[in-house]
């Protein structure tokens, strides 16, 4: 009666085994597939978050223009400004890759 009880601990002990090993065998199979969807969200997001940038060959040219009057009177301790026209600021920014055959993009 004792030897049919050990017996059982042995019999459940080689199930988990068993079970474990499948678990990390199917783990191991769709690796692959789980490493391909992260790749993919996460160029994906990178895709999201614009143009890249090239620090090395980006040419940037900006330019700011503000144009305003003002009319400033000073009496004997006392001064005043007024504002003749309204500020107009007119801003142009514009930025070219200097060589984009050369710059890698990570396709090929």
């Amino acid at each position: 009666m004792l030897q049919y009880f050990n017996q059982k601990r042995g019999q459940s002990t080689l199930e988990y085994a068993v079970l474990i090993v499948v678990i990390i065998g199917a783990l191991l199979t769709i690796q692959v597939y789980i490493h391909r969807g992260v790749q993919g969200r996460l160029k994906s997001a990178a895709d999201d978050i614009g143009d890249q940038y090239s620090d090395g060959n980006t040419n940037s040219v900006k330019t700011t223009i503000r144009n305003s009057s003002t009319e400033e009177t000073f009496n004997a301790g006392n001064s005043t400004s007024s504002l003749l026209k309204p500020e107009l600021t007119n801003t142009t920014e514009n930025s070219v890759i200097v060589n984009a055959q050369q710059e890698f993009w990570g396709i090929k």
